[in-house]
């Protein structure tokens, strides 16, 4: 996406970035058309293309604005009085609930169909979704805190593969249609079990007294 098109943020910016998303979750990037759109986002096409200059750039900006909201967890890294694995708990919990969210789900398909002919898509999503959150996870892990539980070299690797251990059967059943509305107690299983996973490679072993170096 161009420097233009990221600085351009008029009145109705977010008016027209409510309405896209809507439409994109009902349609599909492929289905959506950009009258449809602007219907939905209560303006012109004239004021709709004023910001972006096709449909693909606001599927971008959807896509990024979606991913940036989904991966802010640095509130839950702040939360006093929560042990390391009980955040590790509420990050599993939170990649989870974002991987079975319609929109998760809707944002996988479109990449992976839409990757070949517009790579900068693709390139749009990791960086602003997975990449993103994987460093800020990454970042948790170096924390003193974390360190004093869990020994860890190196940091972002560890932190893909417990959202790697979180990308469950359960998602591939949600993402084919074999299962819909996973229970909560199915989200809690997958998150339980990915944290023992997790603390069983990574927790840091406690030396027995008096035992040398």
């Amino acid at each position: 996406m161009n420097a233009e098109t990221q600085i351009k943020k008029g009145r109705k910016y977010d008016q027209v970035i409510a309405g896209a998303r809507a439409v994109f979750m009902r349609e599909g990037f492929e289905g959506a058309s950009v009258d449809e759109i602007a219907r939905d986002a209560g303006v012109s096409k004239a004021t709709l293309y004023s910001y972006f200059p096709d449909k693909q750039h606001l599927f971008m900006e959807v896509l990024k604005q979606e991913c940036v909201a989904q991966s802010e967890v640095d509130v839950l890294f702040q939360q006093p009085g929560l042990s390391v694995e009980e955040k590790l708990c509420v990050i599993c919990k939170n990649l989870i609930t974002f991987f079975l969210s319609d929109f998760g789900q809707e944002v996988f398909r479109v990449c992976v169909a839409e990757a070949t002919r517009f790579p900068e898509l693709g390139q749009s999503f990791y960086e602003s979704g997975p990449k993103n959150l994987a460093e800020k996870i990454a970042d948790f892990l170096r924390s003193d805190k974390a360190q004093a539980v869990l020994d860890i070299d190196d940091a972002y690797l560890a932190a893909d593969q417990l959202a790697q251990l979180c990308r469950s059967d359960l998602l591939l059943k949600v993402l084919f249609g074999v299962q819909t509305n996973p229970s909560e107690a199915e989200i809690d299983r997958i998150v339980d079990e990915a944290v023992k996973t997790f603390l069983a490679r990574y927790r840091r072993v406690a030396r027995a007294a008096g035992q040398s170096g």
